[in-house]
């Protein structure tokens, strides 16, 4: 994605207005939580480095999922969304999975997946008929109940969950080497 002025340019077509607006706003954020895996290696972006369960590969990786996943419930509705109210143990195990990068995973693999994920969501951006088009949100106890989402609003949250992850990783990365994203 390039942008010049008020055009954003995707790999698909050029877009203008607030679907640039919106794509730049995500490319930023992507960037930063990029930009905090920066010459590491597959062992350090696997390292805990704090209290929490977080490292850095396994924030791209919980950051590719949720992305990829807001961007199928923009088109599919809920029933692109697991049904939360019937998760077992072993589904939120494997959903924890997303937070590590687990053995045989790179962070090199985990940032091109992340990267396909950008190109498709900026893709269905520029190609969306309408961003007021909503789709009920599925049941879930962090959902209020009979709640609709804009596109627009999916991909207000995409940005808000890649802002909230980049902190979270540049934090980890500080406590990991001392390696700042931001000043």
């Amino acid at each position: 994605m390039t942008t010049t002025g008020n055009t954003t340019t995707t790999a698909a077509t050029a877009v203008t207005g607030e679907r640039a607006d919106l794509l730049v706003a995500l490319e930023k954020q992507r960037h930063f939580l990029r930009f905090t895996t920066r010459d590491l290696t597959d062992e350090q972006a696997a390292q805990r480095s704090s209290a929490s369960e977080l490292c850095l590969g396994g924030l791209i990786k919980h950051v590719a999922s949720v992305e990829r996943l807001w961007a199928a419930f923009i088109v599919q509705g809920p029933s692109a969304m697991p049904d939360f109210s019937a998760m077992t143990e072993a589904d939120f195990a494997r959903r924890a999975d997303e937070f590590r990068l687990l053995p045989g995973e790179t962070l090199a693999g985990v940032l091109a997946e992340y990267a396909e994920v950008a190109r498709r969501t900026d893709e269905l951006v520029a190609s969306l008929a309408d961003l007021d088009a909503a789709q009920p949100l599925p049941k879930a106890p962090w959902f209020e109940a009979d709640t609709e989402w804009s596109a627009r609003r999916v991909l207000l949250h995409v940005v808000a969950e890649t802002a909230q992850h980049a902190g979270h990783a540049d934090i980890v990365r500080e406590s990991l080497d001392g390696a700042k994203s931001m000043g």
